[in-house]
């Protein structure tokens, strides 16, 4: 039991870590300090060191993301309210944080591209599921797969877009107009 729960302390701290200062800033005493743990214990379930365990952070940070993604998709039949609602829900979580709390993937990604790094592996397979999770959600709602595929990607792309803008100005606005329209997008290849 408290090995489980190690590792997993340190698997979250990792993960928030991440999120709010990137991989490059994050170094592996903090995430042991952040974890309550010992350096020992981070090498004892992470071997290979600082990328290793940041690769079980991104895996972590996108199954929360798309938990929070999914229930979102979920609170509304109508894809395009669903959208606005996820937009919405991501605008709230973010300015609670006080505008630390962004994408748990895109610190990682943007500061490793180039590489063919595990993290990069990682942070694409994230992005790749949360398209799944929006694309499942529009052929649901009728639309044909490749509008479906296609709106997804677009989703997705604007979704994290509007995240970063909105944490650099310090406001909600950003997610609330990506909202808006990608609904307008949505019912637009619905009609």
């Amino acid at each position: 039991m408290q090995t489980s729960s190690t590792r997993d302390r340190i698997v979250v701290a990792a993960a928030r870590l991440l999120q709010r200062q990137g991989y490059v800033g994050t170094g592996i005493k903090q995430i042991a300090q952040e974890a309550q743990a010992t350096l020992g214990s981070v090498y004892h379930f992470f071997p290979g060191g600082k990328e290793t365990v940041a690769v079980a952070a991104i895996r972590h940070s996108g199954e929360e993301f798309a938990t929070l993604l999914r229930e979102a998709l979920d609170s509304d039949d109508d894809p395009a309210e669903a959208v606005t609602a996820c937009a919405r829900r991501l605008a709230e979580e973010l300015r609670a944080s006080g505008w630390t709390d962004g994408c748990p993937v895109t610190a990682a990604a943007l500061e490793t591209l180039g590489t063919d790094s595990e993290i990069q592996q990682a942070c694409a397979d994230a992005l790749r599921d949360w398209e799944q999770l929006v694309q499942d959600k529009l052929l649901r709602g009728g639309l044909p797969v490749q509008s479906a595929r296609e709106l997804a990607s677009t989703v997705i792309s604007a979704l994290e877009g509007a995240e970063v803008t909105a944490q650099v100005t310090r406001t909600e606005e950003p997610l609330q107009v990506a909202g808006r329209q990608l609904a307008l997008l949505i019912r637009a290849h619905r009609a």
